[in-house]
């Protein structure tokens, strides 16, 4: 039984608290650890996340300010959260033009294409920090399947890499990272 979706302001709270709960684990060190994503360290991660979204949002004419993620990623993130999380509180009628999406309500833009990069992303930032990610079995089976009728569009826009081969036997959230072209079996190298 497929659960009751949640609004995008209580989706977002969840999704956010459980990256922040891996941001505020990571020590100074951890921020140059590498990701599973290529050339990105777990810092490239979190700047990813606060300075697409705060591009993004312009379409909507929500000018947010820039934050100095590198200076202190857990202050920035933290009130990048913040800030989404307000926006999404009150979307007060706004909508989101992009060339890409076309125009729509600003609290489903920002849970149709950054609540979810934070879900997927929050997988990339537990295994730069050595942890293994639950993005919850059910929701990784029910993206993958939401997703593969787009697979060209996705493809096409550069955002994905290349589909990864897993065995058949492989977990809904094993085939979600592969297919949006991370190896499951990615591990950070043990340091030197």
């Amino acid at each position: 039984m497929t659960p009751e979706p949640l609004s995008p302001a209580r989706q977002h709270a969840y999704d956010a608290a459980r990256f922040t709960e891996l941001v505020e684990s990571a020590s100074a060190g951890d921020w140059a650890r590498p990701s599973p994503v290529a050339e990105w360290t777990a810092l490239d991660v979190v700047r990813h996340l606060v300075e697409w979204s705060r591009g993004f949002l312009k379409g909507a004419g929500i000018d947010l300010p820039a934050l100095d993620v590198e200076a202190d990623p857990v202050a920035a993130w933290k009130r990048h959260v913040a800030d989404i999380q307000a926006i999404l509180d009150d979307p007060a009628g706004r909508m989101l033009s992009n060339p890409h999406t076309g125009d729509r309500p600003v609290d489903e833009a920002i849970d149709q294409f950054y609540t979810a990069d934070v879900w997927m992303h929050s997988w990339d930032l537990a295994r730069a920090l050595g942890r293994e990610p639950d993005l919850d079995q059910e929701r990784c089976a029910r993206a993958l399947e939401a997703m593969r009728p787009m697979e060209r569009l996705l493809r096409d826009s550069g955002q994905f890499g290349a589909a990864v081969p897993v065995a058949g036997e492989a977990s809904a959230q094993d085939r979600l990272m592969a297919f949006i072209g991370r190896d499951p079996a990615w591990r950070p190298a043990p340091p030197a």
